[in-house]
């Protein structure tokens, strides 16, 4: 099993109780009282499982219960090693007896770990999060524009500074900018799709925080050419745009845009090679969350991004929640309105927020809206949007199954802007055990709701791709992870970049 993190003992803690107990059942190969400290070490487990929510929840600033839960998931992990030895074990005698004793100072360690637990005080949860995954519909990469929310306006402004009589030089670059989760990418890909652009060659290529001048040159290339493009010279790339170009009009948009720190001529040896000559008109869209590129890159004045109101995340909440078929919409309504409050105008989190209350009950509801998680100080400012949508996306993990936990926190292993392909990903979170053993549906299907849920939640994003559904986890959501994991300092985060 992968080892994902301290903030996963939970998820950890079902996989390997499942495991155990299916040992029992199954009699592995095993000796009578191999079968005594299995049932032992369960029953350990199961003294702890309903305590480790509370423990979750405050490790993120009581760095002692941090580590606690970092040596009960190490256990867990050797726990787990241990039965898969077990299983694989060919020589009987000698190595029969180095297991019982392995077994036995396993079970030693695993009870001395749980009877810790008393020090801290935890409040045992009142509520479980095993329930089926929701089977939801697949969004797709084509934004639907009816849905979004607060944005019209902007777009409009920007298609009226992209207006054919504005576009006067061979290239125009127009940045869009704004802390992460706040909707650029959004807002982008409105104007990628609006009709003021049909006449024009358009292409979307996802930069992420690793730039890479030949990927970008490659892809547009690709896109362009409907072929594949692998040119390793960057002369022969700007070679090869100049041809294809050529008295051509062409939208490009360059979404997550990050600086470079390796190379201080990134942006000039992106404009030379966006410059394809006399006769094209070049137009280049870049969603960015650093102001500094967006001044150093644009040729028209950048587009700052504000954060939507209070009443704007409300209604995106209504959307994700299903709100319209509740049948307590009065007594909610006020309750949800206070949550929006929540978001600091920050699309993500209402987004996260919606699809998680969509489940949930009205108990539920004022639970999320109460819950102490947003008092958490993730970031030096707690009234910040950063701080916001960092405990909006804590309250949506914290409503998924353990099995969801253990998927997510896989993906999240994944490099910045690295491009996941679903068959790929669900083929690697069957290997390694992270799909709950069906009931009802097959194994296949129930990672595609897995996926379904994280794209719903927003954990999820997805790509642009012409053959296969493509994924991509948001640098904030990879913040988040990295955070709950414990990479980042545990009180007070120095200069997180958002």
């Amino acid at each position: 099993m992968a080892d994902l993190g301290g903030m996963l003992a939970s998820a950890i803690l079902k996989v390997v109780y499942q495991k155990i107990s299916l040992a029992i059942e199954e009699q592995i190969k095993l000796q009578a009282d191999f079968i005594d400290d299995l049932e032992g070490m369960k029953m350990t487990l199961e003294s702890v499982a309903a305590l480790l929510n509370d423990a979750e929840r405050r490790s993120i600033e009581d760095e002692t219960v941090w580590v606690w839960l970092k040596r009960l998931k190490d256990a867990m992990y050797g726990i787990d090693d241990m039965i898969d030895e077990f299983e694989a074990a060919t020589k009987p005698a000698t190595s029969k007896i180095k297991m019982a004793n392995k077994m036995k100072t396993m079970r030693r360690k695993l009870e001395e770990i749980t009877r810790q637990h008393k020090d801290f005080s935890f409040t045992p949860s009142s509520t479980t999060n095993d329930e089926q995954v929701t089977d939801t519909r697949e969004t797709s990469s084509a934004v639907e524009e009816a849905l979004v929310v607060g944005r019209t306006g902007e777009k409009q402004k920007i298609l009226a500074s992209l207006s054919s009589e504005n576009l006067t030089r061979e290239i125009t670059i127009l940045p869009i900018y704004g802390f992460g989760g706040i909707g650029k990418t959004t807002l982008a890909k409105l104007v990628f799709g609006d009709a003021q652009f049909n006449d024009y060659s358009r292409v979307w290529v996802y930069v992420s925080q690793v730039f890479h001048l030949k990927k970008i040159g490659n892809s547009i290339i690709s896109q362009v050419s409907n072929g594949d493009s692998y040119i390793i010279q960057n002369q022969m790339i700007n070679k090869r745009l100049q041809e294809l170009l050529a008295g051509k009009k062409i939208l490009v948009v360059l979404d997550d845009m990050w600086r470079d720190r390796d190379n201080e001529r990134q942006l000039d040896d992106l404009r030379a090679m966006l410059r394809v000559g006399e006769g094209s008109k070049v137009v280049v869209v870049v969603t960015t969350r650093d102001e500094a590129i967006a001044k150093e890159l644009c040729t028209i004045e950048p587009h700052k991004l504000a954060p939507l109101t209070d009443d704007m995340c409300w209604t995106i909440i209504k959307q994700k929640s299903a709100f319209e078929s509740k049948d307590c919409k009065e007594q909610l309504e006020h309750i949800g309105r206070c949550i929006a409050m929540r978001c600091g105008g920050v699309a993500l989190a209402a987004q996260s927020l919606g699809y998680m209350l969509r489940s949930m009950t009205f108990d539920e509801w004022k639970s999320v809206r109460d819950s102490d998680i947003w008092n958490v100080s993730a970031t030096r400012d707690a009234r910040s949007p950063q701080h916001k949508v960092l405990a909006s996306l804590r309250l949506s993990y914290n409503s998924m199954p353990p099995y969801l936990k253990l998927c997510f926190g896989y993906c999240a292993t994944f490099p910045k802007g690295y491009n996941i392909a679903k068959g790929g990903l669900i083929h690697q979170w069957i290997s390694l055990g992270f799909i709950e053993p069906p009931s009802i549906l097959s194994t296949w299907q129930l990672s595609e709701n897995y996926v379904r849920q994280l794209l719903g939640l927003s954990f999820l994003q997805v790509l642009k791709s012409p053959s296969v559904s493509r994924y991509t986890i948001q640098a904030l959501t990879l913040f988040f992870f990295e955070l709950l994991r414990g990479t980042y300092t545990m009180h007070v985060l120095i200069n997180p970049s958002f």
